[in-house]
């Protein structure tokens, strides 16, 4: 063969002999590899921090985030999107992913979806738009869905961002933004659901953190545009209006229902005298921005 292997597929020396060792000796030393993830996000950071800015440019401006993936990374950039609305109270299209198989294959994997490169070509085609920000998944950066859904939306317009553990890598090449997690060798050899999988998770819920904060989602570190759609959530926002109205539980209540279920509008209809209409329209003056009404 004469194709370079990714670095995701070495053999760790750090890790050998994993099926001699003691149960406790196993697991501490799979939990040690992982900090390996941690160090790798900090040499990321300057790269994480554009593509923040980007993103946020391009969702203020009408644009869409999109995550595109295969197998575990696709299977990440599902879970991070699939949290935003709850979270951060964003409509469904705001932030979308895509994995390579289909639904299907966030519960078990299908095979050769990832090497399928026209079916990347199509769905960019039939989904980005210019002005949309595109976040390519792919440890080894090889995947070829991902690579045809990054270069046809670049082709299109959109703002391509590459997260990949291999700096020379087809994805690495086609974004517009590397954003190098280089994790090297996996504990478990080219398990890239391991090392590399953290590293994807916690550069994943940064960007979407991050972008969320810039975008007027969150007051202080008060996750303000919650959506109270169960017990624990709803226990959540009145305890919010509490503290930032603040009330006593009792008028925590009416202001939520008043507002809607909207936390950002209970609190200024409590801290600024108003109804929940006028509330709302302060608000939309503010873009979201719940501090410059505090």
């Amino acid at each position: 063969m004469n194709e370079k292997a990714s670095p995701t597929e070495a053999v760790n020396t750090a890790t050998r002999s994993l099926d001699e060792l003691s149960t406790d000796a196993l697991v501490r030393v799979l939990a040690r590899e992982q900090r390996t993830a941690f160090d790798t996000l900090e040499a990321a950071a300057p790269a994480l921090t554009r593509a923040v800015d980007a993103i946020v440019g391009c969702l203020q401006r009408g644009g869409s985030l999109h995550y595109v993936g295969a197998g575990t990374s696709g299977r990440l950039g599902v879970l991070d999107a699939a949290e935003c609305p709850p979270t951060f109270g964003t409509v469904p299209e705001l932030v979308r992913a895509h994995v390579a198989g289909g639904p299907t294959a966030l519960v078990r994997a299908v095979e050769g979806a990832e090497d399928d490169a026209g079916a990347g070509d199509a769905e960019a085609r039939a989904l980005a738009r210019p002005g949309d920000a595109v976040v390519g998944i792919s440890a080894s950066g090889g995947a070829a869905y991902v690579v045809a859904w990054i270069r046809v939306a670049r082709a299109c317009g959109a703002f391509t961002i590459a997260l990949t553990s291999d700096r020379e890598s087809a994805l690495a090449k086609a974004a517009e933004l590397p954003i190098l997690l280089e994790t090297g060798a996996e504990p478990l050899a080219g398990s890239t659901r391991m090392v590399a999988g953290t590293a994807q998770k916690i550069a994943l819920n940064t960007l979407s953190t991050a972008t969320m904060v810039r975008f007027g989602k969150v007051y202080d570190n008060l996750m303000v545009d919650v959506v109270a759609t169960n017990a624990k959530l709803r226990a959540r926002a009145l305890r919010l209006i509490g503290t930032l109205a603040p009330a006593n539980e009792e008028r925590a209540r009416e202001l939520l229902d008043q507002a809607g279920g909207s936390v950002k509008i209970a609190v200024v209809m409590a801290r600024r005298g108003v109804d929940a209409a006028q509330a709302h329209a302060l608000l939309e003056r503010e873009r979201g921005f719940l501090r410059a009404l505090m």
